[in-house]
């Protein structure tokens, strides 16, 4: 959805209804996969309703709940899934049994536990690295506080915990038990297909441009859902994936730049012109480069190099070939040395190890001012339903802790998403209990409501990054209303507080994170992007130890902290679009430069970690001494130049930046003393000529359009 920003900006153009319905229309439909992920979730959360009316079982939400959330992308992540939900539940219940164990007697050391457990939830959802986890223990905070506050024996409350460790059980084995099942039955690799079905769109609008006259309407629909899909799931998968790690930077480096080749692509669908002879027979050459690259993904093959001639056109057609031209180039470059650093013999227990928590978790003040900014709001919901005496809105905590989506706080788009996809849940709850539970007598029956609500919001759920969360909160919202007892919900008066619970905390979480050390998203995008660029720099300058061992497992971390902040700026970008007033302007024209520069970026530090191989002389990748000392020498240059684009973007540089054209004569210096000059040279000797000047061809374009900006 990378011109929604364009479509939001030309509303004065067009009525917003036909924008809305548009982006609806692309978003819910369907498209390869996406039944059977529906159904697969609908079966495992109607399953674990059943279960649990049937047994009587209390806070059933909890299991339905988490069936939704129990990661689908292959077999082995929906185990590892399952595996975590089980012992981060089991944790969760234990912190809460034997807190609850200290401070139940004493009523003020019982409400400063609750509070510490509120900043305690939200430090953890900041930092841990897995994000599953965090919501999993913020859930069982959520029902442990009100629980252990109601005004009954204490093994009442303890029996009632340990339904809620069996309910996250039931939710789990039932989903994995699903996963598992149906996996046979799913084909094709969930990284390469949706990159191939993004170029087979991309492609075919470029036919339709070589054909010169009206555009394909099919091709413009499809080239539409794509964009507005976009690739922020495809990343997910691979973040949450088992190939190695330079797979998933490489395929995450082509994913970016397929995504951009979406995006030109259905800016070219909406041109209306016919296209001249030149540009036709540039979109057919074009078109016939994308599907050999396509086609190399799906045989597992390296796709190989692709140029293409310029051109002096500069009608908007040529002007957006020319930029799918420099994205398409680039693609196979993402593959360059792609088996360098991980055939280099470097046991297992060398590598870096995922962790639980950052590695700046502790030490990142960003974190505690997320921690902080939640306990405030859950705690001032909190203390406000317990000084009016209305314990009903107990809700409100659970509400506060499961919209808490990340250490970037709250942006209007979540906080939309969240009060609709609440009031949908909650309006629907009420629904059912006026209209429908008068005329039913049996679980059956329930389950003739139950499926279709359920599927509703798993449709949502699995629509694009921009409206999956809706489809999460109006699924919380009716759980919360008829499955947090075993027996039917009669009461109008409960589904009324809870659905007030839920806007208590939905205006808590307005109020603290809204006004509390917040910044818009394009600020924090651009600070992200910097340091992005800062990273690929200190990358750049590798290695900084002469003990290769040292220097390859540094070389994993950056590289893995460069993958989480393409990621971030992503993420920052899309809510950049959710963001109004004077600075729109300038934060749309900051995102459209950002997205544009990125995936340039990205294949820059591909290549450039591919590079390493040369730079510390693994075997059969030696360099001359005169030539590595060049080649050390060429590397601090174009370092102190990403710096330079880096301090520029920031305004700390009022100077023009250096012409970079001198670094191309440099170039041929470093490959001089390294001896590509010779005519009789190994692969890997021409193969790094080659890749050297990619890397110089890429910096100082960088380099330039930054100077330009």
């Amino acid at each position: 959805m990378a011109t929604l920003a364009q479509r939001m900006g030309a509303m004065g153009d067009s009525p917003p209804e036909g924008w809305f319905w548009e982006f609806l229309k692309a978003e819910l439909a369907p498209y390869p996969g996406r039944v059977a992920t529906v159904g697969r979730m609908v079966l495992a959360a109607t399953l674990v309703a059943l279960i649990c009316e049937i047994f009587r079982i209390p806070f059933a939400f909890q299991g339905t709940i988490f069936t939704l959330l129990i990661s689908r992308e292959s077999p082995q992540a929906t185990v590892r899934s399952a595996g975590t939900i089980f012992l981060v539940t089991g944790m969760g219940a234990a912190y809460v049994l034997i807190g609850a164990w200290f401070v139940i007697n004493i009523p003020w050391l019982h409400f400063l536990w609750n509070i510490c457990s509120l900043f305690l939830a939200f430090f953890v959802i900041a930092a841990l690295t897995n994000y599953t986890a965090a919501v999993i223990f913020a859930v069982l905070v959520a029902i442990g506080i009100p629980l252990w506050d109601s005004l009954v024996p204490a093994e009442t409350n303890v029996e009632l915990t340990l339904w809620v460790v069996l309910e996250g059980a039931i939710g789990v084995s039932v989903s994995m038990a699903i996963e598992l099942a149906f996996a046979r039955t799913r084909h094709g690799d969930d990284i390469v297909l949706p990159i191939a079905r993004r170029l087979a769109a991309v492609r075919n609008v470029l036919a339709a441009c070589a054909e010169g006259g009206a555009r394909n309407h099919a091709a413009k629909v499809d080239i539409v859902r794509q964009r507005v899909l976009g690739t922020s799931l495809l990343r997910r998968f691979l973040h949450r994936s088992t190939y190695s790690p330079l797979y998933r930077a490489q395929m995450s480096g082509v994913a970016g730049l397929t995504g951009r080749l979406v995006d030109i692509a259905a800016a070219l669908a909406d041109i209306p012109r016919q296209a001249s002879g030149a540009v036709a027979s540039r979109a057919r050459n074009l078109a016939a480069s994308i599907g050999r690259i396509s086609d190399d993904l799906l045989q597992q093959r390296i796709p190989q190099p692709v140029q293409f001639e310029g051109d002096s056109d500069t009608s908007s057609e040529a002007s957006l070939l020319g930029e799918m031209e420099d994205s398409v180039s680039l693609i196979p470059q993402a593959f360059a040395g792609s088996h360098a650093i991980d055939e280099y013999e470097v046991s297992a227990d060398d590598l870096p190890r995922p962790m639980l928590f950052g590695a700046s978790a502790f030490s990142n003040p960003a974190n505690y001012r997320f921690a902080l900014r939640g306990c405030l709001a859950a705690g001032g919901a909190y203390v406000i339903y317990h000084a009016i005496d209305w314990p009903g809105l107990s809700t409100s905590v659970s509400t506060c802790l499961l919209t808490a989506l990340s250490t970037m706080g709250a942006s209007r788009q979540k906080q939309f998403l969240r009060l609709v996809g609440f009031l949908i849940g909650g309006i629907l709850g009420i629904g059912v209990q006026i209209f429908v539970l008068p005329s039913l007598d049996s679980i059956a029956g329930f389950m003739v409501v139950f499926v279709p609500v359920t599927l509703f919001s798993a449709w949502i759920m699995t629509s694009g990054p921009r409206l999956s969360y809706l489809g999460l909160q109006a699924a919380l919202g009716f759980y919360l209303i008829h499955l947090q007892e075993s027996a039917p919900q009669l009461s109008l008066s409960v589904a009324r507080d809870r659905l007030v619970g839920i806007l208590l905390g939905l205006f808590m979480m307005w109020l603290v994170f809204d006004h509390l050390w917040t910044a818009p998203a394009a600020v924090e995008m651009k600070t992200a992007f910097l340091a992005g660029i800062r990273l690929l720099a200190q990358l750049t300058r590798e290695p900084s130890s002469s003990e290769i061992r040292a220097a390859i497992k540094r070389s994993h971390v950056l590289s893995e902290m460069l993958n989480a902040q393409w990621d971030k700026v992503r993420s920052l970008a899309d809510g950049v679009l959710f963001e109004f007033g004077p600075s729109r302007p300038y934060g749309l024209a900051l995102r459209s430069r950002v997205r544009r520069w990125q995936p340039r970026l990205r294949a820059l530090f591909l290549m450039r970690r591919a590079s390493l191989r040369f730079s510390l002389g693994l075997q059969g990748f030696e360099l001359p001494e005169a030539g590595r000392r060049t080649l050390r020498q060429y590397n601090e240059r174009s370092a102190r130049m990403l710096d330079e684009m880096a301090d520029r973007l920031e305004g700390r540089m009022n100077e023009p930046m250096p012409e970079p054209d001198g670094d191309e004569q440099f170039v041929d210096q470093v490959l001089a003393a390294c001896g590509c000059e010779a005519r009789e040279l190994p692969p890997q000797m021409r193969s790094f000529g080659i890749l050297l000047r990619r890397i110089d061809g890429v910096t100082r374009s960088l380099a330039e359009e930054v100077r330009a900006a």
